[in-house]
């Protein structure tokens, strides 16, 4: 039995307001800052950046979704340190859907993924908050008849011999100023807010309940629906029979679907109660029937082949052959949920030239695409209102737009102006697949006389993300999925023969992206195995890791830190043990001790976990301390505690009471440490997951001498 100690971690909040009035507006074109509109007393169309309203505050436009990882708060501390703004006067709120304006320059398109956010938005919004204040300079200059030069910005202030106004006095004349071409951007040695901390944008509304997430979201004479789906992934309704469900109170509609059978009601309880009234006959002739067992069987057996290389480094089966001593391993990993606090949901209006769309979602333009395919509009005319999402992970990032587009099928059937909310219940969500594929793995390690690893080779079985979707051919290279292969084919010891091959499975559940994608088993597999290797070696597992990583810098700066820091050397005393590892993911690095203890009853408790980042320029201190504890609570719960799992084709999971997650009450302490960088942002969303996993096992294996290989933990006989 394992368990974890609980620890009160405190988040600062404050309150904030909104306000409306554009004044000052700039668009980004790839270049560099233009006019957005002509300057008027009337606010510019929404494809701008910043707005300066006459009540002094600064809105920042932000063109990713918040799902709570904090990016209201860090893109605009970048806006206000540029423009010298005071923190009081920032306020933040979504960005209309609109590609030519909003790309991810990262992705290519408007969306949120792959911890992308502040990587890409950095030098962009730096250099639309330098040409803000280079405007607002240029008035004041011009009020006082003071050159730009001699005018100073402080806290949204500008001065000049006594001289005083503030970014809202002079919005309206620097409105009908000239942009510059070209701005000088701030020394980093001059930073004030970037690599501070500042209280967050959106705790205020989140504490009070007036923060509008996609549930919140309602409308005059709006319907509720939900959708019966099949019970087997491949299955499809051939029948039904809906008399009942129709006659039931507030119930308006029931309708056939691409994706099932949907129920339409006055109120989400009225539709669901309805659905289960439904009498549907469902088609099975191509639906998953297999069970979990049978297919980790098929996966094992595939291990056994040679499958496509993804990475090869001189010759490992050679070396392995001559090798004196060798180390083996396999691996389990089952499908996971996302499982958000926020089960999916979408609101939906359709005109006749064009619909509107309240939700909280990650792929704007590929929602716009899809959703526009259903109802025959082009992408332009779908509006989508981003709303909050109360977590994601990936789910909401998918390229069917599968919420999106059932949405656009149910109102397809209605008369124009209705407007419809669709809700997946949790049930449904944990059910209806998108899952982090199952894998299967297989490592072997070759030692030669002189103790040192001379060969690697690791096989991996699983499902492709890529395969079959819009992003095939840039996810997919010679039948290598990136997804599937990443945190192993990039793997950063320095051994001189390394072999990495994949097979590629199709099984019925549908999958996608899931926090830290592939890192999330890659890393797993090879720092557990490497503690078995070390162990085989006769040394300590830090050691064998300092001694392999001397050509990769920053694992070895995260590394040592988190060694230092958790004072690794030491003794912990009797029943204890500490464990360690590294991982690199979205180019940024984490490294993590975890320690661990043993009670009299041998119960196993997770006590304190100390975390090492370098992900470059720090903008926030505390969302990259949350983000990292979020990492660690998200993972340790999938570690310990989660699994999808199938019995003849059919998910035996429902809801939280069979889909285990980290209660608050065992979260351990957690302490995080910034490793110093001038090297430009990279995400802190999802590499705080991948470390955790193994730390946890090797701390586990130091301690019983039996390393976990198939997870979650609570299945496994080493817990």
């Amino acid at each position: 039995m394992i368990s974890l100690n609980a620890s009160k971690p405190s988040r600062r909040a404050v309150l904030q307001g909104t306000t409306a009035g554009l004044l000052v507006g700039f668009v980004w074109n790839g270049k560099g800052i233009a006019r957005a509109a002509a300057p008027s007393a009337a606010p510019f169309a929404p494809n701008a950046f910043i707005r300066v309203a006459p009540d002094n505050t600064v809105t920042v436009l932000i063109k990713h979704l918040e799902m709570g990882q904090g990016i209201y708060t860090g893109l605009s501390t970048i806006v206000a340190e540029e423009m010298d703004a005071d923190w009081s006067q920032m306020r933040a709120e979504h960005a209309p859907a609109d590609v030519k304006l909003y790309a991810n320059s990262g992705l290519g398109f408007q969306a949120t993924g792959g911890s992308t956010s502040t990587a890409n938005s950095y030098l962009q919004l730096r250099q639309a908050g330098a040409t803000a204040r280079a405007v607002l300079v240029s008035a004041a200059a011009k009020e006082w008849n003071a050159p730009d030069a001699d005018i100073t910005v402080e806290k949204g202030v500008l001065s000049y011999k006594g001289k005083t106004a503030t970014f809202g006095e002079l919005a309206a004349r620097a409105a009908a100023l000239p942009v510059p071409a070209n701005v000088t951007l701030k020394d980093p040695k001059t930073f004030k807010l970037i690599g501070g901390t500042v209280p967050r944008l959106d705790t205020g509304s989140k504490v009070d309940g007036s923060a509008k997430y996609g549930m919140d979201h309602a409308a005059p004479n709006m319907m509720v629906a939900v959708v019966a789906r099949a019970p087997r992934f491949g299955g499809v309704a051939s029948n039904f029979d809906s008399t009942t469900a129709k006659a039931m109170p507030g119930v308006k509609a029931v309708m056939s679907v691409p994706s099932g059978v949907a129920v339409l009601a006055d109120s989400f309880w009225q539709a669901q109660k309805a659905r289960s009234a439904l009498r549907i006959e469902w088609d099975e002739t191509n639906a998953e029937k297999r069970s979990t067992a049978q297919i980790f069987a098929e996966y094992k057996a595939l291990a056994a082949k040679p499958g496509l290389p993804a990475r090869k480094v001189g010759d490992a089966p050679a070396a392995m052959a001559k090798a004196k001593r060798t180390v083996t391993a396999e691996f389990e990993f089952p499908y996971l949920a996302h499982a958000p606090m926020e089960p999916l949901d979408c609101t939906i209006v359709r005109q006749l030239d064009g619909c509107e769309i309240w939700a909280g979602v990650q792929f704007h333009t590929i929602d716009q695409g899809n959703v526009a395919a259903v109802l025959g509009f082009k992408p332009d005319q779908v509006k989508i209102n981003t709303m909050f999402a109360g977590g994601s992970f990936g789910r909401r990032a998918n390229i069917q737009s599968d919420y999106l587009v059932e949405a656009a099928h149910i109102v397809k059937g209605l008369p124009v102006g209705t407007p419809v909310k669709v809700i997946w219940t949790r049930e449904d969500d944990l059910r209806g697949g998108k899952y982090r594929p199952m894998y299967f793995h297989s490592i072997k390690a070759g030692l030669d006389e002189q103790n040192k690893v001379v060969a690697w080779q690791h096989t991996i079985v699983g499902q492709s993300i890529g395969k079959g979707s819009a992003f095939e051919s840039f996810l997919i290279k010679d039948g290598i999925d990136g997804t599937s292969v990443e945190g192993a084919a990039n793997l950063p010891y320095d051994i001189p023969n390394i072999a990495v091959d994949l097979h590629t499975t199709v099984a019925g559940p549908t999958v996608l992206w899931w926090r830290s994608v592939g890192s999330t088993h890659n890393a797993y597999a090879t720092e557990v195995f490497a503690d078995q290797v070390a162990k085989a070696m006769g040394q300590d597992p830090l050691e064998f890791r300092r001694a392999m990583l001397a050509k990769h810098p920053r694992h070895l700066g995260v590394l040592n830190l988190a060694a230092e820091k958790a004072e690794w050397t030491k003794p912990l005393g009797k029943d204890k043990a500490r464990g360690i590892a590294v991982a690199e993911a979205f180019g940024t690095t984490v490294a993590q001790v975890v320690e661990i203890s043993r009670n009299t009853a041998g119960q196993i408790n997770v006590d304190r976990v100390v975390c090492a980042v370098d992900c470059g320029v720090v903008v926030n201190p505390d969302i990259v301390q949350a983000q990292m504890e979020g990492g660690i609570a998200f993972g340790l719960g999938t570690i310990l505690k989660s699994a999808i799992t199938l019995k003849d084709g059919l998910v035996q999971q429902s809801n939280f009471d069979t889909y285990g997650v980290l209660r608050m009450t065992e979260m351990p302490t957690v302490e995080v440490h910034t490793v110093r960088s001038d090297t430009a942002p990279s995400g802190v969303g999802e590499p705080g997951v991948p470390p955790i996993g193994p730390a946890l096992a090797n701390a586990m294996f130091a301690l019983t001498g039996v390393p976990v290989t198939k997870l979650p933990m609570r299945t496994s006989a080493a817990v």
